[in-house]
C-alpha cells in the first residue's frame, strides 16, 4: 500500500489503496489509539461513499462503534474530536489533491494529530503482519450531530463585514458547508456548490491557475479581498483589492493585529520553516516572539501545544489557534482575518497597503525540482554557502534553513511527493536573482529539474 504519507494516508484511489486496505485501517487503527468510539466525517469526492463503507466496516469489525458526521470539513472533525471526548477520528478526504485522489486524516485523544511517526505506522505494521479476528460483538454505526455545535463556535467569531465587499471562491469544496451561512448574502460567493469532480478548477489554491477566476471576479466585482478556500476546508488563502496573491505566510503578521493588539495577549507565535523573516520582525511590535518549526499539522499542532502558544500558520495558508484545540481551520482563519481586513479598512487602509507594510524582502515563492538524489542535492548546496561565509543562524530540523543577514534560504525534502522544495528571500531583487542563480546551478548538477507541484 502506497498511501501511508508523513502527515495522513493519502493517494489516487483504486491505485495506490483501494477497499481492502481501507477495511484494514479501519480494523487496526482503534487497536493502535486505544479507542471504544471513531468519529468519521467525509468530503464530496465520488469516492468517499465507498471508503466510508469499508473504514466503517473495519472499526465495526474490531468491535467498536463508529459515530457518522456525515459531510464534513476536515476542521469540523478535528475540533468535534475534542469537543465530543472521542480518542479517535477520522476524516475521508484528500484535501487539495484532484478528483481521483482520497485519503484518511486521522486524529487522537483532544484532536491530537495521527501521523506516520505517531500512530499510521503502527497500523501499517500490523496491517502487513496482523490476523484479522472478527470481534464476537461488533460495533455499530450511529448518526451524530456535530455540524451545529460547530457552526454556533464559528458564528462566535463572525465579523462585521457590512463596509466590505468580498469575493470569496469555494472551490467546490467543504467550505460550501458553511460559509454562506456564516456570512449570509453581503459577500459574492462563486463555485460554492459541493462537488468532489472539482469541475471548474483543481481545489489547490497555491497553483497559480487556481485562482485565476477569483482574480478576475475581485477586479470585476472592485472587491477589498478575495478569499479562496482548498477542497477540505482546512486552508485559505487572499488575494488583495489588485487581484495580487498575498504569501499566506504573510497573513501570520496579519493575525497578529487580531490577537496580540486587539485581544492584548501575550506568548509566542509559530511558524514554519519557509517563513519570512518579515513576520517575527512585524510581530515584534506588538511584544510576542516567532517559535519556528516543522511543516505540516502533525508537527505543527503538536508544537503549538508544546510552548503554549496563541496561534501560528505556514506558507501553505494553515492557520493553528489555541482556542481551536490547538488544530487549524481555514473558516475559522477566514472569519479572523476579515475583521482584521474589515476594522483596517474604516481606518482608510486596503488590504495591499497593510501587506506593504509587513512585506519586506523579495521573495523566490517555493520552487519544486523532481530529483532523485534529494539529500546530495541539499548537502552540496548547504556546503557551498557555508564555505564562503558562515551563516547567521542555521536549522536542521525539516531540511535545511540558513540565514545570513541579507538573505536566507530553505531546502527541503517534499514529505509527500517525489520534490525537493527551495525558497529562498533577499532584501534586493539582484540578490535574490544571484542565491537562485547559485542554487539552481547546483542542483542542476545533481539531476535536478524544476517542476510544477501541488
Amino acid at each position: 500500500m502506497k498511501a501511508f504519507k508523513a502527515y495522513d494516508i493519502r493517494g489516487v484511489y483504486n491505485r495506490d489503496f483501494n477497499k481492502d486496505d481501507v477495511y484494514k485501517v479501519g480494523y487496526f487503527l482503534p487497536q493502535v489509539l486505544g479507542a471504544e468510539k471513531v468519529l468519521v466525517g467525509r468530503d464530496v469526492r465520488d469516492s468517499s461513499p465507498e471508503i466510508f463503507e469499508y473504514l466503517v466496516k473495519g472499526i465495526n469489525d474490531a468491535g467498536v462503534d463508529v459515530y457518522d458526521a456525515g459531510l464534513a470539513t476536515t476542521p469540523m472533525i478535528y475540533y468535534s474530536t475534542a469537543k465530543f471526548g472521542f480518542n479517535a477520528s477520522v476524516m475521508i478526504t484528500a484535501s487539495h489533491n484532484p478528483a481521483e485522489y482520497n485519503g484518511l486524516k486521522v486524529s487522537g485523544a483532544n484532536a491530537r494529530p495521527v501521523g506516520y511517526d505517531t500512530g499510521l505506522n503502527k497500523v501499517q505494521e500490523l496491517m502487513e503482519s496482523a490476523e484479522i479476528v472478527k470481534a464476537k460483538k461488533v460495533g455499530v454505526l450511529k448518526e451524530i450531530n456535530v455540524r451545529d455545535t460547530y457552526f454556533e463556535f464559528l458564528k462566535s467569531y463572525v465579523p462585521d463585514i457590512s463596509g466590505l465587499k468580498i469575493s470569496i471562491d469555494c472551490s467546490n469544496g467543504m467550505a460550501g458547508l458553511f460559509i454562506k451561512d456564516l456570512l449570509g448574502s453581503s459577500p459574492m460567493y462563486f463555485f460554492d456548490d459541493l462537488d468532489g469532480r472539482f469541475p471548474n478548477h483543481e481545489a489547490n489554491p497555491l497553483v497559480a491557475k487556481n485562482i485565476v477566476d477569483l482574480q478576475k471576479h475581485v477586479i470585476d466585482n472592485k472587491s477589498d479581498i478575495g478569499v479562496i478556500f482548498d477542497g477540505d476546508a482546512d486552508r485559505v488563502m487572499f488575494v488583495d483589492e489588485n487581484a495580487e496573491f498575498i504569501s499566506p505566510d504573510l497573513m501570520i503578521a496579519v493575525l497578529a493585529h487580531y490577537f496580540l493588539e486587539e485581544k492584548g495577549l501575550k506568548g509566542k507565535v509559530i511558524q514554519d520553516i519557509r517563513t519570512s523573516k518579515a513576520v517575527g520582525e512585524y510581530i515584534a511590535q506588538f511584544g510576542s516572539t516567532m517559535e519556528m518549526w516543522r511543516v505540516g499539522r502533525a508537527y505543527a499542532a503538536t508544537k503549538l501545544k508544546e510552548i503554549d502558544g496563541i496561534f501560528g500558520g505556514e506558507l501553505a495558508g494553515h492557520y493553528y489557534f489555541k482556542d481551536f484545540y490547538y488544530s487549524d481551520s481555514g473558516i475559522l482563519a477566514s472569519l479572523l482575518i476579515l475583521d482584521v481586513i474589515s476594522k483596517m479598512k474604516k481606518k482608510g487602509i486596503s488590504v495591499s497597503q497593510l501587506i506593504a507594510k509587513i512585506k519586506k524582502y523579495e521573495n523566490s515563492g517555493e520552487i519544486n525540482f523532481k530529483i532523485d538524489d534529494k539529500q546530495g542535492a541539499m548537502d552540496a548546496v548547504i556546503d557551498y554557502f557555508k564555505t564562503l561565509e558562515k551563516p547567521d543562524a542555521f536549522y536542521d530540523f525539516d531540511g535545511y534553513r540558513i540565514e545570513y543577514k541579507n538573505w536566507w534560504l530553505n531546502i527541503r525534502p517534499s514529505n509527500t511527493e517525489p520534490y525537493l522544495r527551495f525558497l529562498c528571500e533577499a532584501n534586493s531583487p539582484k540578490l535574490l536573482e544571484d542565491i537562485k542563480e547559485q542554487v539552481f546551478g547546483i542542483i542542476e548538477g545533481y539531476g535536478g529539474e524544476i517542476t510544477e507541484g501541488h
